[in-house]
Formats: structure tokens, sequence, C-alpha cells
């Protein structure tokens, strides 16, 4: 889909965040980006990432939005009529293409793809649902940026954490208190999630060194 006519967004700086990382590998090409708390700016260090990957990588970089929030990047964005994630997962009746969902966002280096407009009701996210359309996104992308929902805000989170090539862990610098951020983190590593680094917001942000080596 032509962004034509999604709202501009401007991207806060990467020196404004800071992913650090010490185990992140060549093979990381799925991430998830989720909080210990609503508010820590899980979309920006998203959108900050995403911007990044495209800019080093010579292959194309998409940025999914699976947050829940009322303020998530599709509406913030003006896109929350068109058809998205959840679209594509629970949509069986007429299930749209990817094509038809990515939106090409003339104010961004990367794509798209929307929260979505179907209402999935009672239906859950598990991981046979979701597995089959990750798959599909690293076929077509060189990377794969997921903005998700904070670790105990809701249930999607936990599997989609498990789905991912690495899991990172955004914290506000000085205002998440370190007790929760490990709570967070040890919640994620139960349920069988790689968490492979962290963001501090508002510290200086610092590329992972994979990155270069093997953009």
């Amino acid at each position: 889909m032509d962004g034509s006519t999604a709202k501009s967004l401007s991207i806060v700086s990467p020196s404004e965040s800071n992913l650090t990382s010490t185990v992140l590998d060549q093979n990381l090409r799925i991430l998830f980006l989720t909080a210990a708390n609503p508010g820590a700016g899980t979309t920006t260090s998203a959108l900050a990432l995403a911007s990044q990957l495209a800019k080093m990588s010579s292959g194309l970089v998409l940025l999914v939005d699976t947050s829940q929030s009322e303020t998530n990047l599709t509406q913030q964005l003006g896109l929350s009529k068109e058809r998205g994630f959840r679209d594509l997962l629970f949509n069986t009746q007429s299930p749209p293409l990817l094509q038809d969902c990515v939106v090409d966002v003339s104010s961004l280096p990367f794509h798209v793809l929307p929260f979505g407009r179907y209402s999935r009701g009672k239906e859950h996210l598990t991981p046979e649902r979701l597995s089959p359309l990750l798959d599909q996104l690293g076929i077509q992308y060189r990377f794969v940026v997921i903005d998700g929902d904070a670790v105990y805000s809701a249930s999607d989170t936990l599997v989609i954490s498990t789905q991912v090539d690495g899991v990172v862990l955004v914290v506000r610098a000085e205002d998440t208190r370190w007790e929760v951020a490990q709570a967070a983190a040890q919640r994620l590593s139960q349920a069988g999630a790689k968490l492979v680094g962290s963001v501090f917001n508002r510290r200086k942000y610092y590329m992972p060194e994979w990155l270069y080596k093997n953009l």
C-alpha cells in the first residue's frame, strides 16, 4: 500500500537511546521490543532501531505494530483504518495478502505493518498461528522489528517473545525500577524467550557490532 495518506512521524535520534548487548549474533533478524511496564518508550525505540537498520542495511526493513495501546504506532501514523497484523492472523474468512497490508510511508525509511482493523473477538494468539506469518516476513525482509506491549500488559507479549529470534527489553532510564525490569526479564526467560539486550531510553545509542559486520 502507498503511504502517501499516512501522517508523517519524526523519528527520535538513535543517540537518545541505548541498545546494549553482548550476545547478539548475525542470525537475529526478527527482533521484538517489549518493556517492563507501559510508558517506557517501546515505540520510540522501535522506530529508532528500524530507522538505523534501514540506513545500514542493503535489504528491506519492516516495522510491525502489535501494540494494543490506544496511542500505538498505527494511531500515530493515522493508519487505524488499514488492514494489518490482526487481519493477517485472524481474518480466516477473507484473509488479505501481506502486500495489501504493508504500508510504504514516504517519511520513513522502512515499511510498516499496522496493527490492523480486524476484531478477533475471543480468539487467542498462539505460536501455531503466529509462526507462519513470521516465517513469511523473514523471507521478504532483511530485518523485522516488532513493537509490542509491556510484559504484564497483554497476553500476546509472551507468545510473540517466544517466536522471534530475539527480544529487547526497553527500560526508561531513571524511571523503571531495577526490580521491575529484573522481574520482567525473568518472566520472559521463563516463557522461553531469548532476551538479547536492553534499550535504555535517554542514553547514548550503540549499535551492536554484529550489525556492522553482517549488513
